[in-house]
């Protein structure tokens, strides 16, 4: 199994590299959108997965996820580029324009770049949800990210975050997680239980997560 993951990144690697070289000299036109975002689909988000079942298999601090992660970041850098491109010439496009899949891809760049990148485009993706462009799950995905990365409570619980100190996943701390299910269905989302066993096998302990929510407030308000 080892060989083969990393017969995988060796391949991986090659073939990201020929294509990111030839799709940067290219403009993007409108014609040849839906063509860009699956390319950008594939480079973005293989990588990550490939990640994955090397940290399954191999932990999280192994040298063959570092070497993953640099290759996730390199592509990324390049994607980022042609979302804002795309993004600062037409507006959140259409799917008749993007394709099936398009927004979604967007949507994925977007949630993968720095804070100041989804800030700059959240009222984009949220005009681009009131004219039914966008499904709310994506923009429910960047608000919470966007709240973790400032180091606040966030709201819908689309966040995970890996703790050092215990090795292991948790769910980022959630504002008034009591009613969390009660802002999710009004978006339109599954419960919180539901979307955290399916995305992260992940049991939802509504007691665990009051307590790790009055510790997370206990300790902002110490650092003030």
């Amino acid at each position: 199994m080892k060989y083969i993951l990393v017969s995988c990144l060796v391949l991986l690697f090659n073939c990201s590299n020929k294509t990111n070289s030839k799709d940067t000299s290219t403009a993007i036109e409108k014609e040849n959108l839906i063509q860009v975002l699956d390319t950008i689909w594939t480079t973005e988000q293989t990588p990550i997965r490939l990640r994955d079942s090397l940290m399954a298999n191999y932990g999280v601090d192994s040298e063959l996820v570092k070497g993953q992660q640099a290759i996730i970041e390199k592509n990324h850098a390049i994607n980022e580029k042609k979302v804002k491109d795309i993004l600062d010439k037409y507006g959140w496009p259409t799917k008749e324009i993007a394709g099936e899949q398009g927004n979604w891809t967007i949507s994925n760049v977007i949630q993968h770049a720095d804070n100041e990148v989804r800030i700059k485009y959240l009222p984009m993706m949220r005009q681009a949800v009131k004219d039914k462009k966008l499904e709310p799950r994506f923009l429910v995905r960047a608000e919470d990210r966007i709240a973790t990365e400032r180091g606040d409570l966030q709201i819908y619980g689309g966040q995970m975050k890996y703790y050092p100190e215990t090795k292991s996943f948790n769910l980022w701390p959630v504002y008034d997680p009591q009613n969390i299910d009660k802002r999710r269905t009004e978006i339109g989302l599954d419960s919180i239980a539901i979307f955290l066993k399916n995305r992260f096998d992940f049991e939802w302990n509504l007691e665990e997560q009051i307590r790790r929510t009055k510790e997370f407030e206990l300790e902002k308000q110490k650092n003030k």
